[in-house]
């Protein structure tokens, strides 16, 4: 089997696109899917996004499995200018129609909030009304203009096993010696 790295440009114009449900959808990358977006912390709110952060670190060693529906690689939360700035950067292995959809489906079963209502210009309703939700992301969505992937288009769940496979031909091999 060979892995080689690749790189794909991805257009500035997105009226090409194929359309989803929400808009456009964002063609799968070396990086799979995702999304970045850049936004306005609530004045007075950061603090109450760094504990979300610990909350939703003390629910997933409580529940490993907690995001899973979201086949997540990577989530990374930034705050930054002075905590007056939030950034989410998010990769996982479905289109953004399909991602939206399972996040809003899992908080809302799970009665959680979103570290996004502490973010200027959150909609109130985005349990109910996910044309907000994307809207939202859409219009603070900064899009890349170039992704690499070391292992393109492996999927998160390809990866797991791949780990499984490797611990399990470990472990043969040692009961061997």
């Amino acid at each position: 089997m060979d892995i080689t790295p690749q790189a794909v440009v991805l257009p500035k114009e997105t009226d090409l696109l194929e359309q989803g449900k929400y808009g456009p959808v964002f063609p799968k990358t070396p990086a799979c899917y995702g999304f970045t977006i850049i936004a306005d912390v609530k004045p007075g709110r950061a603090e109450a996004i760094r504990n979300y952060g610990h909350t939703l670190a003390k629910a997933l060693e409580a529940d490993p499995q907690l995001l899973a529906p979201l086949k997540l690689h990577y989530l990374r939360w930034v705050l930054f200018d002075d905590d007056t700035r939030f950034m989410y950067q998010g990769i996982f292995d479905t289109d953004f129609d399909k991602y939206t959809e399972d996040a809003i489906a899992l908080f809302t079963a799970a009665g959680v909030n979103t570290a996004f209502e502490n973010l200027e210009g959150f909609p109130e309703d985005w349990r109910t009304n996910p044309e907000a939700f994307v809207r939202f992301v859409r219009e603070h969505h900064c899009p890349s203009f170039i992704e690499y992937g070391e292992y393109p288009y492996v999927t998160a769940d390809e990866i797991k096993k791949a780990l499984r496979v490797k611990s399990a031909l470990s472990e043969m091999l040692d009961q061997l010696q």
